[in-house]
């Protein structure tokens, strides 16, 4: 059962031995591919051999590659993963603009709740009820942006008035990752 996010911060060489994913760098290390659900690769200066390469796709394991400031820049995708995943995406690229339109708007009304929900845990009663009001006014297509006010509000509540998302600092690499974690549902990390 996969359940590791697995992040290679160092520069390394990755290769493919009986199952194990084997880490060379300042120390040699082992981890059961059985074991990954996702595999970060911080580092620019790490290389992988094609054979770990086809191991990591056959399990379906997400590889995530990031730059050198250690934002996401590409991921690992195997062309056969669902029997039916191509079809799905042409089913959905034909979709009229207007059912776009009402899937964006609830993608992004629920995503507003959610930050707003968060807020109350958290005792930022005021920003909360800010966010309430903005999943009323999403229009289709959030024509006017209350994603992006909302996101101001959320995130100057969460780490105060100065932050910007765009500043390269630790909070917003840690941030850029968090989906990840959360597509998974678990939080175990393993440093490499």
């Amino acid at each position: 059962m996969s359940w590791r996010i697995v992040v290679i911060e160092n520069q390394a060489k990755l290769d493919y031995k009986m199952g194990y994913m084997v880490v060379r760098g300042l120390e040699t290390k082992r981890v059961l591919l059985d074991e990954i659900g996702i595999l970060l690769i911080e580092n620019p200066a790490v290389s992988l051999t094609g054979i770990l390469i086809e191991a990591l796709t056959e399990k379906k394991i997400k590889v995530i590659f990031c730059d050198r400031k250690r934002n996401p820049v590409a991921e690992l995708m195997p062309h056969h993963g669902c029997h039916d995943s191509a079809a799905k995406i042409r089913t959905q690229i034909v979709w009229e603009q207007n059912i776009k339109d009402i899937i964006w708007r609830d993608i992004v009304s629920e995503k507003i709740r959610k930050q707003s929900e968060f807020l109350v845990e958290i005792g930022k009663i005021q920003q909360a009820g800010m966010l309430s009001e903005y999943v009323k006014q999403v229009e289709l297509a959030d024509a006017t942006n209350r994603e992006g006010h909302a996101a101001k509000v959320y995130f100057n509540a969460l780490f105060g008035m100065d932050f910007t998302r765009s500043a390269d600092i630790p909070a917003n690499a840690a941030l850029n990752y968090e989906f990840y974690r959360l597509l998974t549902g678990k939080s175990v990390q393993m440093g490499i």
